[in-house]
């Protein structure tokens, strides 16, 4: 299978990833700030990329469990979050994606969400794995820092197991040495040929991990250069993290990009992506 043809195609809400569909974008805060907050910046993504033509699914976290910091905010936690999401999914028509920490937050979650991720950390914990699989919604899983590209496929068969095909694996950069991530340009080849949809997530990827004492820090400005990078490779989706304003976000702010600063990447990564689907696809009457 070549990074850009074939695969699995999920369809998921108003978007679709892989199979050779349009590159598609998975978009938000890190976490619930706030209703009004999350509200607000979900109509205003969904305004970017649909002037942009590029489809959108929505994401913020009801709870940070893996802050650096005991004292950081982790979000309203389970209940309000899901609350606040399925007001989001009602008001904008997107469909929402959101972590699942422990077992018991896949049902739940599986009521109001349209895809449940499953956190680079617990990208090996076969229960929650397996639970996420049996929700029957897409499960997005984020491959560790720890693990290797070819190592991601046991987690997905963990998914699978359950009859649950609706797989999508996310790139966020391995570590390199403390409080450093790189991303490895073959992973996303790599994990392309298990047959799922494979996503960069851009934002995590030029994180640094406890670079900041008590926090993490961040290198935004090469946001866009992974990003254009990933989209040449072939990849069916893109992750960001947005803020309106990151020096205030409550979370993972070094390295989230602006949200004015959406709308031209988008429209450079989508001619880009169409010219790497063009190029891969096969001419008119050829074999």
């Amino acid at each position: 299978m070549s990074p850009t043809d074939g695969g699995l195609r999920i369809d998921i809400g108003g978007a679709t990833l892989g199979g050779g569909s349009p590159l598609c974008l998975i978009a938000g805060p890190c976490v619930i700030e706030s209703a009004g907050h999350a509200l607000g910046l979900a109509r205003q993504l969904a305004a970017t990329a649909r002037e942009r033509g590029v489809p959108l699914i929505f994401k913020a976290s009801y709870d940070k469990a893996n802050r650096s910091s005991v004292s950081s905010f982790r979000g309203p936690g389970l209940v309000e979050g899901l609350r606040i999401l399925g007001e989001i999914k009602r008001a904008t028509g997107l469909a929402v994606l959101t972590d699942v920490h422990e077992v018991a937050q896949v049902g739940p979650a599986a009521e109001v969400c349209d895809v449940l991720q499953i956190p680079a950390f617990l990208s090996r914990q076969t229960d929650l794995l397996v639970e996420a699989g049996r929700s029957g919604r897409a499960v997005n899983i984020k491959k560790g820092q720890f693990l290797s590209p070819w190592d991601i496929r046991h987690a997905a068969e963990k998914v699978v197991s359950t009859g649950n095909r609706r797989v999508i694996l996310t790139e966020r950069g391995a570590s390199f040495g403390y409080n450093n991530l790189v991303v490895d340009m073959r992973s996303l080849v790599v994990m392309r040929e298990f047959g799922f949809p494979v996503v960069l997530d851009v934002t995590h990827a030029v994180q640094l991990p406890g670079g900041a004492g008590g926090a993490s820090g961040g290198q935004p400005q090469f946001i866009e250069p992974l990003a254009r990078a990933g989209v040449a490779a072939g990849i069916d989706g893109l992750f960001v993290e947005v803020h309106e304003a990151p020096e205030r976000a409550l979370s993972d702010g070094p390295n989230a990009l602006r949200l004015d600063r959406l709308s031209e990447l988008l429209q450079r990564l989508r001619q880009l992506d169409e010219l790497v689907k063009d190029f891969a696809a096969p001419a008119a009457g050829s074999p």
